[in-house]
Order: C-alpha cells, then structure tokens, then sequence
C-alpha cells in the first residue's frame, strides 16, 4: 500500500496582500498527477488545509475541486485532520458527504475517541490500513485550567494531556487490529510542535500552546506506529531523527524566508518488515527572492534577476549605511517593463533608528504583536522582575483569542 502524506497547505495564503490563487492551483493540479502517476491509495493531510479560520469563496473552490479531482485518480482514501489555522466547524460540516468519497475529516477533538480511529479497506472490503486520525489538540481539550496554576505546571499538564490522548487512540488502534486478525500498518497523524524542529524566520508558523512550552518529544508515539504524519512545521524533516516520524513542510513557500527551500511531499510504502519512506520534490509555482544589501547591491541583484528574464517576486531589504531618499522610486525605476513584481521593501536603517528611538513613521506591519507588546513594556520602563509574568499572560491572550477564531462559526 502506498501512502502520500502532506500538510501546511495554507489555502488563501496571502504574500505582502498579493493573492496567489494561481499558485494553489497549479500546486493541485500537480498533486493530482503524483497521486495518479505514483498510483497513491491513501491521502494524509496533516492539518493547515486553509491559512485562516474564515477561507474566501475562491479559496473553498480549490480545496472542493481538489478533493472531486482526486476521487477520479484511483486514490482510494483521503484522511484530512485540523490544525491550528482551520476551523474545525468548516472543515466538518460537509464530512458526512465526503465519507461517502472515502474521504474522512477530522475537524476537532471528537466526543468518542473511537472517531479518530478509521479503518481504511481496499477494494474488495478487506482492511489494509488503520490511522489514528488525530486534529491539533487545542490547550481546551487537553488541560483543565485551575486557578493560580504557574506557567511551569500548565507546561506539564498540556504534555501529559497530549501524551495521554495519543496513548488512548493508539491503543484502540492496537485493539482494532486484534479484533480484525490482520497484521495491517498503524498510522497516526498530529499537528503539533516538536522539540527539536528547525523554522524558519518569518514562516509565519504561531507558538500553538501558551508560551514557549509545549514541544513534544518523538516518545509521545507509541513504538507499535508504522508512521506518524506531522504537520505545522514548513522545513520537512525528520522528528527526534526518526524516519519513520516526518514532517513533510508546506509546500509552497510561506514567506520569503523559504524562498530558497526545497519543498516536498512523503511517500510512505507499506509491506514486509519495515515501511520504505521517500520524498518527492515540489516544483516551484512562483519565484521568490528576497534581495538584501547596500543600494550597491541590491540594484546588482535586481540586474541579475532581470537578465534571468524569468518572473518572480520580491522582497527588498535595504541594510547600508547610507541614506537612500526615494528608495522605492530607484527601485520602481528599475524593475519597469520588467517580469519582476516588487511585494514589498524595507528600510532596516529606518527601522533600527524606530527600535532606538519609536519612530512612530514605522508601520505596524514590521513588526509580530509580541514585538510591540515588548516595546509597550520598554516604553512603560516595566521592571525586568515584572516582565515574566505580563509576557506569560499575554501569550496566554493571544492563544485564547486564536482558539476562539478556529472554534468560530
């Protein structure tokens, strides 16, 4: 049995307000060719299907014409779990129809952990896979909040509710295969943070629990697992060094910070003795390039890219120490007529004179909301003895309100 296993799609992803529906559609169209071409029975998408809770029309249009594509393709299962991006509503509503697909979703944390056991058959009805399809557990699901409890022991109860969750459904997984008297692959799926795991600056990949804490380690998946099937980091990659616990990354480029990774998606074959794991690279839908220096050297770079006389989009970021004036004219002036679009460009001499002084001209747009939060407290003269604590509870807001908007209709 051949599996594909992918995640991080991120429909409607914008870049610097640039829409890329032609790019999600062309990476579609070429997923539906590997699963063809590669004669894939089963489909894993580890969580992150849309980048946000409230998907456009257009976005909901790829994400609906990709799952009819497939069901013509000789697929024959497609387990698609939440991540921290999803709704959990949005993604189940229409499961109850696409089961009749072999498609199955797993929105949320289900009332019956029996749910996220599923039992995949062939074509003549006989069971040859069984996943341990599990969503991102949100803080809610796994931890009972109590009052006054420190940062340290809300740490340790989201592991222990993340370990004790994955035990449960594996373990039913291990009674489900007894019960049908088939030496049959278990897999499971998560959408989770694993210590260890490389990003990549400006990934645009969020803390999921409060704080800096909840980092699994590759000892909350049973050793009975055939594979785990990890989304939420983008740089694919082994957990803990295991090859048999990946991450397959987004992809496509999140942000300019990947521009220069080499996506992929997992291609995991069942059979005798131990599963045979390879990846196969993602073309790249749309160049990205961020061009950093001097003036100097970064209207070389720009020179460059036009004689390559391909298209591609850009990220400037002007580090020199001179002043520029009219830096965006200059670079107007020399990508016209050009197949190069400019998204965006920053001037980190500016920028750091803002760090220095709060340079109130600067946008918001440069900075995350901890990175103001930081400079409200240095503004305030905070005491370092204070700062723990206000940083704590403001991490602990910024994942309430992110749960809320994944729980919202």
């Amino acid at each position: 049995m051949k599996i594909l296993h992918t995640s991080d799609w991120h429909i409607g992803k914008l870049l610097h307000k640039k829409k890329r529906h032609e790019e999600f559609d062309q990476f579609f169209t070429w997923l539906a060719g590997v699963i063809e071409k590669e004669r894939i029975d089963a489909l894993l998408v580890a969580g992150d299907v849309f980048d946000t809770t409230t998907p456009s029309n257009h976005s909901l249009e790829l994400y609906y014409s990709f799952l009819g594509r497939i069901a013509h393709t000789g697929c024959r299962h497609c387990v698609i779990t939440a991540g921290n991006h999803d709704s959990p509503s949005l993604l189940n509503a229409p499961k109850d129809i696409l089961r009749f697909l072999n498609i199955h979703i797993i929105g949320c944390v289900t009332n019956s952990i029996a749910d996220e056991v599923i039992t995949l058959r062939d074509s003549e009805g006989k069971p040859e896979l069984i996943v341990c399809a599990v969503p991102y557990l949100r803080d809610g699901d796994i931890r009972l909040s109590e009052e006054g409890e420190t940062p340290d022991a809300k740490i340790h109860k989201t592991l222990d509710g993340i370990r004790d969750h994955y035990a449960r459904v594996v373990a039913l997984a291990e009674t489900t295969r007894a019960g049908l008297h088939a030496e049959i692959p278990i897999v499971a799926m998560g959408h989770l943070f694993a210590a260890g795991g490389r990003t990549i600056e400006g990934d645009g990949v969020r803390e999921l629990y409060v704080g800096s804490l909840a980092y699994v380690n590759a000892e909350v998946f049973p050793p009975c697992l055939d594979y785990v099937a990890l989304g939420h980091l983008h740089v694919p990659q082994m957990m803990g060094g295991l090859e048999t616990r990946r991450y397959s990354g987004s992809p496509i480029p999140m942000g300019f910070g990947e521009a220069e990774q080499e996506k992929c998606i997992v291609v995991v074959e069942s059979g005798n003795g131990h599963p045979v794991v390879t990846s196969i690279a993602v073309p790249c839908f749309q160049k990205l390039k961020q061009v950093r220096g001097s003036w100097k050297e970064i209207s070389h770079q720009i020179k460059m890219l036009i004689e390559a006389d391909a298209p591609c989009w850009l990220e400037i970021v002007y580090d020199g120490t001179d002043i520029v004036g009219n830096l965006q004219e200059h670079i107007d002036a020399l990508i016209i007529d050009t197949k190069l679009t400019v998204l965006t460009t920053m001037d980190l001499r500016r920028t750091q004179a803002m760090l220095a002084g709060f340079d109130a001209s600067v946008s918001l747009e440069e900075l995350t909301e901890e990175e103001i939060f930081l400079r409200c407290l240095d503004a305030r003269n905070i005491a370092e003895e204070h700062r723990a604590g206000l940083i704590d509870t403001f991490r602990e807001a910024v994942a309430h309100l992110q749960q809320h908007d994944a729980r919202a209709e």
